[in-house]
């Protein structure tokens, strides 16, 4: 991997810096506590090209790549994860898999807008009775005649209820377990479709979560997304590269206490002295930013390699479980240090610590990663 980010790179960075420092985080703290999805911020960061970064011009994107859009979501996340975490699912979730395995009538209809930020996109996988084991799934898909009936219940969908496209997973036939599982893309004026309650969350709180219902949601044959039965494969690829964007906005959110932690510690004294004198705090700070350091390598380089065409499932969990890990751990130290000052509302570093918490839950647990990653290290 090459350590010095291109010019590009550097100039897509300083871009969305500046953007989530003027037009994000001054209503990130009112957003979080109204539960708040605002559209007009998606819309913003679609004029300045982020919800195509690594999509080829003619499918609406900017022609960058997986490297730019980790950056974008890192950026996003260390002032609102909540807004990080929009443009990952978005763009991992549902722009990755119609441009990988769409057809070119699926690519101009569906990622285009998308690539554009006139639409947005979701994903839905996680049932009431399958989570880590997507292959127990109960959402059904049945052919009839020019299309496919879908009848099931999906949960904790980000985007939910904002998003004009969903990627859903259906078992065709059910007898195949994960084999006879097909992917479609579902349009949420399809008749049949509805979305359900929306989650109240511990953090992420201006990121919407819902359910999305199938009541004989009737879905054309043409907005299959690949072949009958490969939607089980279509869903794990999927994962691999949205794990690094949540990876991503864990460096982000990592990154944000960090620097709130760090501010305040040069600021507050004690015992005549800033705290960052202090030997317990400035190790704190010594851990924490070695911490952030780690995962993000872990991070560009899984994001270097899929750039690159080559492997990168193993590279992304890895960075998924470490980003995750650190991030819950520098987020509770950033509280730490802040001390009773850090468990109120008037300082940041309490809403880090709540939306760090999902970034090892969501998109495969840490326990998933282990057994992802402990499975590539015995086949290698």
């Amino acid at each position: 991997m090459i350590f010095t980010m291109s010019e590009e790179h550097q100039m897509i960075q300083k871009m969305v810096r500046d953007f989530a420092k003027h037009e994000v985080e001054p209503t990130a703290k009112e957003r979080d506590e109204e539960e708040r999805f605002d559209r007009d911020l998606f819309t913003k960061m679609a004029e300045l090209g982020l919800t195509g970064i690594p999509w080829p011009e003619k499918y609406g994107g900017i022609g960058s790549d997986y490297l730019a859009y980790v950056v974008a979501v890192e950026e996003l996340s260390k002032v609102c994860a909540s807004t990080g975490v929009t443009l990952s699912a978005h763009t991992s979730l549902a722009c990755w898999p119609v441009y990988t395995f769409g057809t070119e009538e699926q690519k101009q209809e569906y990622l285009k807008p998308m690539a554009r930020g006139g639409k947005i996109g979701a994903y839905g996988l996680t049932e009431p009775g399958s989570g880590s084991d997507a292959g127990g799934m109960k959402t059904t898909a049945v052919k009839n005649g020019n299309e496919y009936i879908l009848n099931g219940t999906k949960i904790f969908i980000t985007n939910g209820g904002i998003a004009d496209y969903y990627i859903v997973f259906a078992a065709l036939e059910p007898d195949k377990k994960h084999k006879g599982t097909t992917a479609f893309i579902v349009e949420k004026d399809f008749a049949g479709f509805s979305v359900g309650k929306k989650e109240k969350k511990l953090g992420i709180r201006s990121s919407p979560t819902t359910e999305i219902i199938f009541e004989d949601c009737r879905v054309p044959l043409k907005n299959r997304l690949g072949e009958e039965g490969e939607g089980f494969k279509i869903a794990m690829m999927t994962l691999d590269g949205g794990r690094n964007g949540i990876a991503a906005q864990a460096v982000g959110i990592a990154q944000g206490a960090f620097e709130a932690a760090t501010a305040y510690a040069k600021e507050r004294k004690q015992f005549g002295r800033p705290i960052a004198e202090q030997q317990g705090i400035s190790f704190k700070l010594a851990d924490m930013a070695t911490a952030i350091e780690a995962s993000r390598l872990l991070t560009y380089q899984a994001a270097w390699l899929e750039s690159e065409g080559m492997p990168y499932g193993k590279a992304s969990a890895m960075s998924k479980l470490y980003a995750g890990d650190a991030a819950m751990k520098v987020t509770t130290e950033a509280v730490q240090i802040f001390g009773g000052y850090g468990y109120t509302k008037d300082y940041p570093v309490e809403r880090y610590m709540r939306d760090a918490k999902i970034t090892q839950i969501y998109e495969g647990t840490q326990e998933i990663q282990r057994i992802v990653i402990s499975r590539m290290v015995m086949q290698s």
